[in-house]
């Protein structure tokens, strides 16, 4: 499916030049956050951080909120924690897209890491098994009991990039009555020999109203094959109907915080959007 944005490159110059010329401070982030430190997951027998971006309405109000889960949560608000010190920037995506009405109010959840990421992030392995169980029954859980949210899986969304993005996929596939809506951005779909391809043909669940979001750069040579392979097999296995899956191939685009940075929009315009904004 060929997604076509309205205005679609005025909004990618006004995103870019927004994240361009910001001026705020380097450890600022926009918007309200909240930490839940150490985080404790008995699946998992270990813990991590959690950092929960509230929308701007929030205690202004008394509605309840679509919430989008990310894996990798250390790099999306703050350079000092990302990954070579380059964050998404993603309080100042949404707010710029929240300024020009194009998405909905959400709440994202960044999901720290820990040392066991790659077994974590893989549903083939049994670390995976239980991070899927820790996303499901401990922490979509706690956020739900702590935070106004909008639990159903038409409002609840998986993001992730690289084996972050693997895992989100995973999820989504098996879990579509839990997660509504996925953002996959340059998957791993490499590991265990391209296993990924074979189980998405054998596990083919009901989905009502789902919305993928796959991606990939073309200067990531070792990945855009399989992500291109991946949105084949959805369109021929009739997954993409009704506009629900949405695959973009970003020209010269890397492996990179910065590169996600920079086209963070389209998913959430994807997922968030709106209704008469996304397309």
């Amino acid at each position: 499916m060929i997604f076509s944005f309205n205005l679609h490159q005025i909004i990618v110059n006004q995103v870019i030049s927004n994240l361009e010329i910001n001026t705020r401070p380097r450890y600022e982030i926009l918007g309200h956050v909240e930490y839940q430190y150490q985080f404790t997951s008995r699946y998992l027998k270990n813990e991590r951080d959690l950092i929960i971006w509230l929308p701007p309405s929030y205690y202004k109000s008394k509605k309840r909120y679509p919430v989008l889960y990310v894996q990798d949560g250390q790099n999306l608000f703050n350079p000092s924690t990302a990954f070579n010190g380059n964050d998404w920037r993603i309080d100042e995506t949404i707010q710029f897209l929240l300024d020009k009405k194009l998405i909905e109010e959400f709440i994202v959840v960044g999901i720290y890491n820990t040392p066991n990421r790659l077994d974590e992030y893989n549903l083939f392995t049994d670390a995976g098994k239980y991070y899927s169980l820790f996303l499901v029954n401990e922490l979509k859980t706690f956020i739900d009991t702590n935070y106004r949210t909008k639990q159903n899986a038409r409002n609840t969304g998986i993001m992730g990039s690289s084996m972050g993005g693997l895992i989100s996929f995973q999820n989504a596939w098996v879990l579509p009555h839990v997660f509504g809506k996925a953002a996959c951005l340059s998957n791993s779909f490499w590991v265990n020999d391209k296993m990924i391809f074979d189980f998405v043909q054998e596990t083919v669940v009901k989905r009502k109203n789902q919305k993928i979001y796959i991606d990939c750069g073309t200067a990531e040579k070792q990945l855009i094959r399989d992500n291109k392979r991946m949105c084949a097999m959805l369109r021929r296995m009739g997954v993409d109907k009704e506009n629900s899956v949405y695959c973009h191939f970003e020209e010269d685009g890397k492996h990179t915080e910065i590169d996600w940075a920079n086209r963070l929009y389209k998913p959430l315009i994807f997922l968030f959007g709106r209704k008469g904004k996304t397309k």
